[in-house]
């Protein structure tokens, strides 16, 4: 059943070219737009490029925000179009039906990981020590729980707008708090406390991990294990809370 539901939902997204064009494309041109901003930087001889730390962290998030608001979206449309309702009349179980969406947009999470790492490197040349397998294995990990997060909170939601209003209050204070912006240790108590449950946080230190050693460290891998498994437990919350229908 779950395998069944990821191939209708992925006949779904070949015919919907826009939906295909914001998972593949959007990411890399936001990195496109970054490195950019960059471009012209005065640097110190020796001194790493900001599009170096910046850019890398990007390969994490920007594929999160995509993933949630595409994911959140569609299940919606799934559920108000009372395609939901249909499917779950069949013996096909809540579970095996997130995990079948989780499942489908995962691959394409895939793909889209591939494209935007491989711009990063080969077009702006990221200059890091890991190599990008290992940056696409978390750029993939991130993109996915996206789609968890967008499966979650698509329960919530009565139409694509308030679908959309979940991002400053899920998505946001992600990006906000894990260490973009100011290093996590020079936060307020508070914050800093909240950083460290955040699931982005976790996936931008496996990032700098990877930025700063040439091999996988135990640090990354527990790192992308922790997010790995708030992708599950995620899930699951999701098949708990899914709906027939929005009323």
């Amino acid at each position: 059943m779950m395998f069944a539901t990821a191939r209708r939902v992925l006949e779904q997204l070949r015919h919907d070219h826009r939906s295909v064009a914001l998972i593949l494309l959007v990411p890399a041109l936001l990195l496109t737009a970054v490195y950019f901003l960059f471009e012209n930087e005065v640097l110190p001889p020796g001194m790493p490029r900001t599009f170096d730390r910046i850019g890398l962290m990007m390969l994490a998030i920007f594929p999160f925000v995509a993933m949630f608001l595409v994911t959140s979206i569609t299940m919606l449309r799934e559920r108000t179009s009372g395609t939901l309702e249909r499917l779950l009349t069949t013996p096909i179980h809540k579970a095996d039906l997130l995990f079948g969406y989780a499942l489908a947009f995962s691959l394409m999470a895939s793909l889209q990981s591939l494209v935007a790492t491989a711009v990063a490197y080969w077009v702006f040349n990221l200059d890091i020590k890991g190599g990008p397998g290992l940056v696409v294995m978390i750029a993939v990990i991130n993109a996915v729980l996206g789609v968890a997060l967008g499966l979650l909170c698509s329960a919530f939601a009565q139409t694509e707008f308030q679908a959309v209003q979940f991002m400053p209050v899920v998505v946001v204070p992600q990006i906000l708090l894990c260490g973009l912006f100011v290093a996590r240790d020079r936060m307020n108590e508070v914050l800093e406390a909240i950083s460290n449950v955040l699931p982005l946080t976790f996936s931008v230190d496996a990032l700098q991990e990877i930025a700063g050693h040439s091999d996988a460290t135990e640090a990354m891998w527990r790192d992308a294990g922790t997010v790995g498994g708030i992708v599950v437990l995620v899930l699951v919350l999701a098949s708990l809370t899914l709906r027939r229908r929005t009323a």
